[in-house]
């Protein structure tokens, strides 16, 4: 107990993603020069389509709790105070969607999601309320034990006191993203902060380069001595910089001379480099390029395809990481056994309408859908049980193979008589067969 005692106290520390001393490395300057934070990062458009794609995705998606039944199969617990917490209304103040977008937002820019759990006199859990990440510092005490501190503001509760709060595991509801540690994860924008200041500075850049007027920076020279160059200078400027002074034309004085000193944005390759980013940014976040509005390499036979991808590939491991933290944190040891959440991603999954028909078709006729699971599927009203809506139909034409076949009873028949004399229909078949081919028999 001694050794295991000292490996488990040897372990680092798990820090959260902005609060930590050690990863304020990876947050602010970029090598482009453009500070990087998690806020700052949603003002690129690629930024926020990713974000708000993934976000809307997960809160849009059918989210229920369900038990399992004695017969092996499972059905909607929806009597558990559970399923209307996270189904409808996790508290007053915001509906199921809201609170799953916020919370998947923190999860994508932060790399974790926080929710205080509240619970009643009974330890049942009554509400979920969600915490800033960026304000939460994930410890253990001096026992080995994790414990969370959030620090309040005034934003928080008005009526209270600003100050650090310490939380028990059991109060947060915890998402971690991927990590190092296994406890807290990394935030995706601190650890692509080269790429998103690359793609900030090409957007900074393109939209100054309009404020001049569309027009490259150079040099007034002037042959003599320029007594005050500062009004020259915002003479210039007020003529012909800006959008609205582009293709004014530009009369010199006095031997004056314009020269332009800046490259052009084509040779710059600025349009690639602004589409470049956009795609290695979707890649941060493994979103399809044409979600974000580049159809450039999508098609009509391909962009199906891409938009399956993206939820298997994408969202399937997001539903996992938050289907699991909903079990380990919200259930009871005893409930763990009988109880879980399912996210329904079977409605992004399902393809144009004849594809649906088609696959619904065989599986009718197969007999493992009946008429009520394809319109349950379908979102349409159950036909009632004595009109045949629950019966599981097979073609008529498909038999066993026991049953197939002229010789499918000669072997009960041969049992039943314990002889091996040919039968009657044995002989007769054998002699129809001989007229058939003309042969002569013995």
């Amino acid at each position: 107990m001694g050794i295991l005692s000292g490996l488990f106290h040897s372990r680092d520390k798990p820090t959260n993603a902005t609060s930590g001393s050690s990863y304020r490395f990876f947050l602010g300057g970029s090598t482009s020069g453009k500070a990087v934070t998690e806020r700052s990062a949603m003002q690129m458009t690629a930024v926020y389509s990713c974000v708000r794609i993934l976000a809307e995705a997960i809160a849009g998606l059918p989210l229920h709790l369900y038990t399992y039944k004695d017969d092996g199969g499972k059905e909607k617990a929806i009597g558990h105070p559970l399923y209307l917490l996270l189904h409808d209304e996790p508290n007053p103040e915001m509906s199921s969607f809201v609170f799953r977008e916020t919370l998947m937002t923190h999860l994508l820019l932060w790399g974790n999601a926080y929710a205080q759990i509240i619970r009643n006199g009974k330890g049942e859990v009554v509400a979920l309320y969600p915490l800033m990440p960026n304000r939460m510092t994930v410890d253990r005490d001096s026992s080995g034990q994790l414990f969370y501190s959030y620090q309040m503001n005034n934003t928080d509760a008005p009526t209270m006191k600003t100050g650090t709060v310490i939380l028990k595991p059991s109060d947060v509801l915890h998402i971690p993203g991927l990590g190092f540690d296994g406890l807290v994860g990394y935030s995706p924008i601190a650890m692509a902060k080269n790429a998103i200041g690359l793609a900030i500075a090409t957007e900074e850049y393109g939209a100054k380069f309009f404020a001049n007027g569309a027009t490259p920076g150079g040099l007034l020279e002037y042959p003599g001595t320029v007594k005050d160059p500062d009004r020259v200078r915002e003479s210039w400027n007020k003529g012909f910089s800006g959008s609205q002074n582009a293709g004014k034309v530009a009369i010199l004085e006095e031997g004056m001379k314009y020269t332009p000193i800046s490259i052009a944005p084509e040779q710059a390759q600025f349009l690639e480099t602004r589409k470049f980013q956009i795609n290695e940014i979707a890649r941060i976040f493994r979103v399809p390029p044409h979600m974000v509005g580049d159809l450039e390499k999508s098609s009509f036979s391909n962009i199906e395809q891409q938009s399956l991808e993206f939820v298997k590939y994408t969202l399937d491991p997001w539903v996992v990481r938050w289907e699991q933290s909903l079990s380990r944190a919200l259930f009871t040891p005893e409930e763990k056994k009988r109880y879980f959440f399912k996210f329904n991603v079977e409605g992004l999954l399902r393809g144009d309408y004849q594809s649906r028909m088609n696959g619904y078709a065989t599986a009718r006729q197969n007999g493992w859908m009946s008429a009520n699971d394809i319109r349950e599927l379908e979102n349409l009203d159950r036909i009632p049980a004595e009109e045949g809506g629950d019966l599981y139909l097979i073609n008529g034409n498909m038999l066993p193979l026991v049953h197939a076949g002229a010789f499918a009873d000669i072997d009960s028949g041969k049992e039943e008589s314990e002889s091996d004399e040919p039968t009657e229909e044995i002989l007769e078949v054998e002699k129809s067969g001989r007229r058939r081919t003309g042969s002569k028999g013995p």
